[in-house]
C-alpha cells in the first residue's frame, strides 16, 4: 500500500469514527465563546507551498487568525522559548490543546492531500520567512499531524531541537518508520507529554 493511500484510508476512517467527538468539541467551543468552531490558518507545506491548515479554535475569535503576530519581531525569543500559557486561550481551548484535540480537523487536510499523517509540523509563513537555508529542507516532505517532534517532547523541545528531528525524518522516512512514529505519537498524546 502506498503512503498516500494509507493516509487517505486511515484519515477517512478516523473521521467516520471520531465524528461524535468532533461534534462535542464544536458544541463546547460555541458555548464557550462566540465565533467559528473551526478556523483555517495559512501554513507552509510541501515544497514551500502555502495551504490552509484547519484547527479547532482555541483562542478568542478576534485574535485566533494571527496568534504570533505581536511576537514576530522577537522571533528567536518567542519560538525558542514559547510561553507556558497564553491569556488569549479560552477555557475550552486549554482542554483541546492539552489533549491535542484542537488538531483533529487536520484529518481534512490529510484527506485533501495537503498533509500526511506523519511529517514535520506545518509552520507559519512569517516564521518560515526567517528560516536559515538549511531549515527549508523540512519542506521536502509533506507536513504531518504526527511526527518526531510530538513523539519526543513537543513544546518541551527548543526550536532548534525540533528542526533537527524534522530534518532527521526528511533524511530517513521509510513507511515502517511512519508506523513507529504514529505509535509513539499516540502514546505521547495520551500521556500529555509536552502539551501546552
Amino acid at each position: 500500500m502506498s503512503r498516500r493511500l494509507f493516509d487517505l484510508v486511515v484519515a477517512t476512517l478516523a473521521l467516520a469514527v471520531l465524528w461524535p467527538l468532533w461534534a462535542l468539541a464544536v458544541l463546547l467551543i460555541k458555548l464557550g465563546s462566540p465565533g467559528p468552531a473551526v478556523f483555517g490558518q495559512r501554513r507552509i507545506g510541501y515544497q514551500g507551498r502555502p495551504f490552509t491548515c484547519y484547527k479547532f479554535r482555541t483562542m478568542a475569535a478576534a485574535v485566533q487568525d494571527s496568534p504570533y503576530s505581536e511576537r514576530i519581531d522577537d522571533f528567536r525569543s518567542f519560538v525558542f522559548n514559547p510561553p507556558r500559557s497564553d491569556p488569549r486561550v479560552t477555557g475550552v481551548g486549554r482542554i483541546l490543546r492539552r489533549t491535542t484535540l484542537d488538531e483533529l480537523p487536520q484529518l481534512l487536510n490529510v484527506v485533501r492531500g495537503d498533509m500526511a499523517l506523519v511529517g514535520p509540523r506545518p509552520e507559519l509563513p512569517e516564521i518560515v520567512a526567517q528560516y536559515p537555508p538549511e531549515y527549508h529542507r523540512r519542506h521536502d516532505v509533506k507536513p504531518g499531524m504526527a511526527g518526531l517532534t510530538i513523539a519526543n517532547g513537543r513544546a518541551d523541545l527548543t526550536y532548534h531541537e525540533a528542526i533537527i528531528y524534522d530534518l532527521d525524518y526528511v533524511e530517513h522516512h521509510p513507511f515502517r518508520r511512519d508506523l513507529a512514529i504514529l505509535a509513539r505519537t499516540a502514546v505521547a498524546v495520551l500521556r500529555g507529554e509536552g502539551a501546552r
